[in-house]
């Protein structure tokens, strides 16, 4: 199998109540892109957020921490002015995901209030012009607990199943897998920002060479539930 990332360039700065699928296949023509059966559209939640209007103002430490605060379910812990907090769809992360690069100064851009149901509207609309068969992930970058560095994981989903399951299955020994589970969509996010990158304002990539099936699944699917929670 081999796998292909193609980075959708041209987009550029994306507004409160911006089409954000009309704007990504607005520019598919001029990177020689047609969707096809197949393909797994990423989209980094920055761009989802701001056409949503899921962007605040804030003036000094004082407010960005209070935002933080607001953005957060709950806290897990602090450090100084870092916050590891739950967020409202129980991923955790940072600050509760309140981002402040890539923006202009004295606003920070936040979580899609519903990422999985902007994966799905894009979905839809990316399906509806096109007749191909997506799926649609959204995107946003963590941290790991014990690993040094970020990598991108989906917060939103819509298309295919989240999570590939090999229990009952067997390994090449022909021994029995009874707990091997791979968060696919996570491995799908962290590929396409290879080509995407973190400061060249490329927000969306096509993924195309997996294989998958048509699935309701969801980004929350990925979220561990409190009693199979060792750490917390």
């Amino acid at each position: 199998m081999t796998v292909s990332v193609i980075p959708i360039q041209g987009i550029g700065e994306v507004r409160p109540g911006d089409d954000l699928a009309g704007l990504i296949l607005g520019v598919l023509p001029t990177n020689e892109v047609k969707l096809q059966d197949g393909d797994i559209v990423v989209v980094t939640h920055k761009v989802v957020s701001k056409a949503e209007g899921a962007v605040a103002a804030y003036s000094g430490e004082q407010e960005y921490r209070r935002l933080v605060e607001d953005e957060s379910a709950a806290v897990i812990r602090r450090r100084g002015d870092l916050t590891i907090s739950i967020t409202r769809q129980g991923f955790i992360c940072a600050n509760a995901g309140v981002d402040r690069s890539n923006i202009q100064p004295g606003q920070a851009v936040l979580h899609p209030r519903n990422p999985d149901r902007s994966a799905h509207r894009i979905r839809m609309l990316l399906q509806q012009e096109t007749e191909a068969r997506i799926a649609v992930i959204v995107t946003d970058t963590f941290g790991r607990v014990w690993r040094k560095g970020l990598t991108d994981v989906a917060i939103g989903l819509s298309g295919m199943a989240a999570i590939r399951d090999y229990k009952g299955t067997v390994d090449t020994w022909d021994r029995p897998l009874a707990v091997t589970e791979v968060a696919v969509v996570d491995e799908i996010a962290a590929a396409a920002d290879l080509a995407m990158g973190k400061a060249e304002g490329i927000p969306v990539a096509i993924v195309r060479g997996i294989e998958w099936e048509p699935a309701d699944g969801r980004a929350t699917d990925l979220v561990r539930s409190s009693g199979e929670d060792l750490f917390r």
